[in-house]
């Protein structure tokens, strides 16, 4: 079993929340969707794990954009 610490179970917990959330929307879309959250948590794949004040702010912004995107009203991201 590989030991993760609490940041990096939070960011996998925000990715599966992410993709959990791509099945509310139509079936026409999900393929934007699930695109769309790879890119955004590739874009950051570079960040160091030690690099504790930028993961905290990434996380943040992610449950913010989360909370945005996973409204009802938002059908596509493209």
């Amino acid at each position: 079993m590989v030991r993760r610490s609490g940041l990096q179970r939070d960011v996998i917990e925000l990715y599966r929340k992410c993709l959990r959330a791509v099945r509310t929307k139509p079936e026409d879309t999900r393929a934007h969707w699930r695109l769309f959250i790879r890119e955004q948590f590739d874009a950051y794949a570079h960040v160091e794990k030690r690099d504790f004040s930028t993961i905290e702010y990434l996380l943040r912004k992610g449950n913010r954009m989360y909370d945005t995107y996973s409204a009802k009203g938002v059908r596509d991201i493209h």
